[in-house]
Order: structure tokens, then C-alpha cells, then sequence
């Protein structure tokens, strides 16, 4: 009857376990690193729950067997720590948590030395258990890895409050199980009360990764969405501006505006396309989109030039991404300058490709709103499309009555 007990008690843990497992294995929804740290916490808990039993039926039928009591105690003192540390990288995936490995191997070190000393524990010849003077390690250990989870998963999902209510549950179930443990309500079974509730974690801890995967997964398509509307609103604007300074041309010089006419009807034949993309574009397609406008405004307004110092040119970004900066360089500052200039610029680095729009217009305070007349329509829209489609960044420096430079920095691609 006490075994019936027993065995209805693992009942629960083996089908969360054995019914997990499959699940991760063939879930391709939730990052291939945390899905490979899930696996190795699945595995490592179902050893720490056989370790358990092998633990608790030994003692229960007394056998004679020190040394297989004295290996089965150090792996299981060595397996819960290190099950924090893999909650820490599903919870920080990215980061190496040096420290925090280094306390794990730290403690394996200690409780190893129990096969020759009994500074942390050793098994009586009647095959009872007894604590050395350095046993409570592992507590120690656990605790300061605790605190490192706790502070992982705040900092981690500090903007996302909605969801961290889930990873902060988990944790208060280890505390919850090392409590059972050491009180007065511990009931001896076949599993410590700790492991319980560490196999109940890594049930909670793979459906908060899916529901991360869900939030996530929302984020980008808002964000695919507005990067869609704000392509439907730039190349109307980009069109039509070209439009507009052709119907100049046909005023001042109709058989030059007749000839960039000609030069742009094939130009959108063969380049509409990329126009029309949300996604990253070859570097030379948007230098040509921006020399076709630029040429046909040096056409218009002769006293303005546009200048490139191309030294990179095999990677990619957002279509329309040069040619409204350019676009805005001319019409905002450099086209009431007697001799104004933009020059158009790109080089490599070791971590990132750079884009520079220099010109030597009239400039303007970056920090203070444009009246709406003078609205920079190509801005904001840049921004926002080169930090969400290539994870960039851009930095605008202007000064009044001296010019205005525009730096875009877009991180190289590591295979």
C-alpha cells in the first residue's frame, strides 16, 4: 500500500515530463536556443527525479551500499543548482552567466570531495546519511543563484509586465520548495518537495516561452504594418515630387524636361518594384533611385551638386531610405545657398556599415519640432524603418547656418 502511495505521487511528474519532452522536440515556434535549453532542463530534471527515488528506496530498504549512496547524493547536490543556471539562460538566452557557472562548478568541486572527505557529508557503514561541517553549501549557493534568477527575469522582461507574472510564479515555486523541505510540514517521499515543484516549473517555464513567442510574434506584425503604411505614404511622396520638378522643367526648358521624362518613365519600368518593398534592398538600387532624383533636381536648380564617396557597397537597407534624406537636404537646405552641396557617403567597419548625408545648407535644430510648412517628411520614417527592419540606428546633427550631417549605422550580418 505504501508503494501504491509512493508510485501515484510520481504519476504526475513522469506524464508532465515524458509528455513535454515530444512537445519541445517538434515546437518550431520558440527560438532554436531556448528550445535546445528546454530539452537539457527536461533531461536534467527527469535525472534529479530518478535521483530522488534511487535515493529514497535505498534508504528505505537499508542496504549496505555507502559509495552508491555517496555518488547519488553528490549528483543530486550538484543538479539543482545547476538547473537555476539553465533557467537563467532560458530566461537570458543571449548571455554567457559567467558567474553564475562559475558557482555551479564551484559547488560541484565541494560536493565531489565527498568520495575521500567528510567536510560536506558522508554515508555511515549502517548506510545512514550525516552532514559535514560545509553541507549547507549548496543552500548557500542556490540562494545567490536564486537572487540571480529573480534579478535575470526582472531585468530581462522589465518593459513587458504583462507576461513576467508567469517567470516570476516559477520562482516562487523553487522558494516554495526548498520552504517544504526544511519545515516542519516536509513529508518524507519518494521525490523531494524542491523537485516537484522544479518539474512544475519546467512545465510553466515552456508555456511561458510560447506566450513570449505569441507577445512577440504580435509585436511584429504591428510593426510589419506600420512599416507598410509608411511605405504608402513615402512613394506617393517620392513620386510625386519627381513629377512636380519634371512640370518645372517643362516650364523652363521643356526639350531637357522631355528628356528626363524619358529617363524616368524607364526608370520606374524597371525599378517600381523595389519601390514597393518593405523589406532591404541592394545598396546600388537606392544609390540609383537617389541619383535619378538627384540629377533631375541638379537639372531644376544648377547651383546645387550632389556628390558620392561610395567605398561599401555590397549590402543592403530599407528602399527609400537614402533618397528622402537626400530629397530633404535639397529642399530644406541647400537649394537657397549659392553654391550648396550634399555628399552622399558610405564605408565598412569591422562591425557595422555607415551611411553618410552631409550637406551645407541652412541646418536646423534637431531637438525642436519643424513648423509644418517645414515639415522633414523623411525623417521620422527612416528612423523608424532602419531601427525595425535592420536594427540600425540614425543620428541627425545639424547647426543652424552651418549645414546638417545624418549618420546611419547598420550592423553587418555575422553568419
Amino acid at each position: 500500500m505504501e508503494s501504491l502511495k509512493d508510485f501515484i505521487i510520481l504519476i504526475p511528474m513522469i506524464i508532465q515530463l515524458l509528455g513535454l519532452l515530444p512537445i519541445v522536440l517538434m515546437d518550431r515556434y520558440v527560438a532554436k536556443k531556448q528550445r535546445s535549453i528546454m530539452i537539457c532542463i527536461i533531461a536534467t530534471v527527469s535525472v534529479l527525479v530518478a535521483q530522488n527515488c534511487v535515493e529514497y528506496y535505498t534508504e528505505t530498504v537499508n542496504l549496505p551500499t555507502p559509495m552508491y549512496r555517496t555518488l547519488s547524493s553528490i549528483l543530486g547536490y550538484c543538479l539543482r543548482p545547476l538547473i537555476l543556471v539553465m533557467f537563467c539562460q532560458l530566461v537570458q538566452p543571449n548571455k554567457k552567466h559567467i558567474a553564475a557557472k562559475i558557482l555551479v562548478n564551484i559547488n560541484t568541486l565541494l560536493y565531489m570531495s565527498a568520495i575521500f572527505s567528510p567536510i560536506m557529508f558522508y554515508i555511515s557503514n549502517d548506510n545512514h546519511f550525516m552532514r559535514g561541517p560545509l553541507n549547507y553549501t549548496v543552500y548557500v549557493i542556490s540562494a545567490l543563484l536564486f537572487i540571480y534568477l529573480v534579478y535575470c527575469t526582472i531585468y530581462e522582461f522589465r518593459h513587458t509586465q504583462a507576461k513576467i507574472w508567469v517567470a516570476l510564479s516559477n520562482v516562487a515555486l523553487v522558494l516554495l520548495g526548498t520552504f517544504m523541505d526544511s519545515s516542519d510540514l516536509y513529508v518524507d517521499y519518494p521525490v523531494s518537495y524542491l523537485t516537484m515543484m522544479i518539474v512544475s516549473c519546467t512545465l510553466f517555464y515552456y508555456i511561458w516561452l510560447r506566450l513570449e513567442f505569441v507577445r512577440a510574434h504580435e509585436q511584429a506584425l504591428m510593426a510589419d504594418q506600420r512599416i507598410k503604411i509608411m511605405m504608402s505614404q513615402i512613394q506617393p511622396h517620392f513620386l510625386y515630387n519627381t513629377l512636380a520638378t519634371i512640370q518645372s522643367l517643362c516650364l523652363t526648358d521643356p526639350k531637357k524636361a522631355a528628356e528626363v521624362t524619358g529617363k524616368f518613365g524607364a526608370y520606374l519600368r524597371s525599378n517600381l518594384d523595389s519601390l514597393e518593398k518593405s523589406e532591404l534592398i541592394p545598396i546600388e538600387k537606392e544609390l540609383e533611385h537617389t541619383r535619378i532624383y538627384a540629377g533631375i533636381e541638379m537639372m531644376r536648380f544648377p547651383k546645387i551638386r550632389v556628390e558620392y564617396n561610395i567605398e561599401a557597397d555590397d549590402f543592403s537597407l530599407p528602399a527609400l531610405t537614402i533618397q528622402p534624406l537626400v530629397e530633404n537636404a535639397i529642399r530644406h537646405g541647400v537649394r537657397n545657398r549659392e553654391h550648396g552641396v550634399i555628399e552622399v557617403s558610405t564605408k565598412k567597419t569591422d562591425e557595422s556599415y555607415i551611411i553618410e548625408i552631409r550637406d551645407n545648407g541652412i541646418g536646423f535644430d534637431p531637438d525642436k519640432p519643424l513648423p509644418p510648412e517645414e515639415n522633414h517628411i523623411g525623417l521620422g520614417n527612416v528612423r523608424e524603418r532602419i531601427e525595425r527592419i535592420c536594427h540600425g540606428k540614425m543620428i541627425i546633427d545639424s547647426h543652424i547656418g552651418q549645414g546638417t550631417v545624418i549618420t546611419i549605422t547598420i550592423p553587418r550580418r555575422t553568419e
